[in-house]
């Protein structure tokens, strides 16, 4: 049962915070909702003009594809609040296709690239999550916010000076305000007291409307123009696949960062097989497609406070209605309003703790490693999937480094019956990268007729190992020695038994 605050609220719990009937009921809990949903659609505006830019594609294809990936992943996704649209990792990977194939291919794209989405969720690929280790979301999560960072300052070079002074005080609006009220998003606040100013002033600064023409008319069905054939197939295959791949790895990335944030749980394989879905529903209303969007999300989530699906739909519907029914006047917005929200977006994303000089002295160099490279990648080449990638690489490689060198082997000569006998034991994990270093710590010369090894504090886990000991018992066998494995674990005896003798001696 919740509790009672002293202002007579209740006290949720970050799972009922999600109930969308539970906000419903609630004026307080929907007025977030709803205002975080207006902030976010505006915030999505130049955003999407700008995706589609970089696409080479008509502004409109953006802002459709906004509108139709929010409002169906509202319902389909697995990540309540997470806000999913028109995307510049999408717009990055589709381009070529745009240029060399144009439009109806781009479509076509989209909807091949759901169709491996809804595949990849049925296979399982949310689970590769797991794989993931938390220096490489660090890493992501801080690139990122460079990233955005970065895509702000192309809007503040060769602008007339006052763009200067208004940023100054959007920033000192969406950072000063929530000190003061939570009653309004400040974001919010910022819009709309900048694009007044803008406005009474007539003062001549870059607006949503320099970015590109509004749509005059809602999205209507779509069918791309090409030929049904296995060359068309050929064509559209690895642009689809690379826009599935980049797609899932933002959003579960996202999601589970909204995850942390929230102190919630969200439903990975119900998020991927929803982006595929709402890909492919995005494609057949002649939208470029999208993923989540991180910044977006972090501006509903933990800028304006939202937490149900209700943002999300809300983001969508805002969005068709501001660019249809209001575009004239959102076009009145200063980008220095939408540039100030988008840097305090940054500086919220930014894990300052992983870069504080205690934090560095006290993790180890490896683990730093893998956070400076997720980093360096994702930011060098604008690519979150490849900035992952590298990480994940690269923890894995330090990770087997490590663990290669805990590996001991200590040598006993012990009297059984009146015979010497040489007993190595062997103590920690034998792989690849620890059983090559195995062979070359016996000493076969000098050891007795008998040698025991004794793997009880051990465990095989691949073909290298096994032939590694094979190795190690033919170079004995070379000086008349026998040579006696025991202690193995079930596993390891298993392993051993299926494949011992069949490797070859490699050495």
């Amino acid at each position: 049962m919740a509790t009672k605050t002293t202002a007579g609220h209740p006290i949720l719990t970050p799972e009922e915070r999600q109930s969308v009937l539970r906000t419903l009921k609630s004026p307080r809990l929907l007025k977030t909702e709803v205002l975080a949903g207006l902030v976010v659609a505006l915030a999505l505006i130049p955003e999407a003009i700008a995706f589609s830019i970089i696409a080479g594609v008509d502004p409109r294809l953006g802002l459709f594809a906004s509108f139709t990936m929010a409002v169906s992943i509202a319902f389909l996704g697995g990540r309540p609040a997470m806000i999913s649209a028109a995307t510049g990792a999408i717009a990055l990977v589709i381009a070529p296709l745009v240029k060399s194939h144009g439009v109806d291919y781009f479509i076509a794209a989209v909807i091949l690239a759901g169709i491996f989405q809804v595949i990849l969720a049925l296979l399982g690929v949310a689970k590769l999550m797991r794989f993931i280790p938390r220096q490489v979301m660090v890493g992501f999560v801080n690139a990122l916010a460079i990233l955005i960072f970065m895509s702000q300052v192309p809007e503040l070079l060769g602008v007339p000076w006052m763009v200067y002074p208004l940023t100054i005080l959007g920033l000192l609006i969406v950072f000063g305000l929530p000190k003061l009220t939570a009653v309004v998003p400040a974001p919010l606040v910022a819009i709309v007291v900048l694009t007044l100013i803008a406005v009474v002033a007539s003062l001549a600064v870059p607006t949503v409307g320099d970015k590109g023409e509004m749509p005059e008319s809602l999205p209507a069905l779509f069918l791309p123009n090409v030929p049904l054939n296995f060359e068309t197939l050929q064509i559209l295959f690895p642009y689809a696949l690379a826009m599935a791949f980049v797609g899932l790895l933002e959003s579960l990335m996202t999601a589970k960062l909204v995850d942390d944030v929230t102190d919630t749980r969200s439903n990975k394989t119900r998020e991927s097989w929803g982006q595929g879905a709402a890909n492919i529903i995005t494609g057949f209303f002649g939208g470029m497609g999208g993923c989540a969007m991180i910044g977006q999300t972090m501006i509903n989530v933990k800028a304006s406070g939202a937490r149900t699906r209700i943002s999300t739909f809300l983001a969508g519907v805002f969005l068709l209605i501001l660019v249809v029914a209001l575009g004239g006047i959102v076009a009145l917005i200063p980008m220095a309003a939408l540039v100030a929200v988008m840097i305090f977006v940054s500086v919220a994303t930014f894990d300052w703790h992983s870069i504080k000089p205690s934090t560095l002295r006290m993790m180890p160099k490896s683990e730093t490693t893998v956070m400076l490279a997720t980093v360096v990648v994702t930011v060098w080449t604008h690519n979150l999937a490849i900035g992952v990638g590298v990480g994940v690489l690269t923890a894995m490689v330090l990770f087997a480094n490590r663990v290669a060198h805990l590996v001991t082997v200590e040598r006993h000569i012990e009297e059984h019956f009146g015979e010497p006998i040489a007993k190595y034991e062997v103590n920690g994990e034998l792989f690849f990268a620890s059983s090559n270093d195995l062979y070359t710590q016996f000493d076969y010369a000098e050891d007795p007729d008998r040698v025991v090894i004794d793997m009880y504090n051990s465990h095989l886990w691949d073909a290298s190992t096994i032939a590694a000991l094979d190795a190690i018992a033919a170079k004995y066998a070379k000086y008349g020695k026998t040579v006696e494995i025991e202690g193995l674990n079930a596993a390891s005896r298993k392993m051993r038994e299926r494949m011992g003798g069949k490797l070859g001696a490699g050495h």
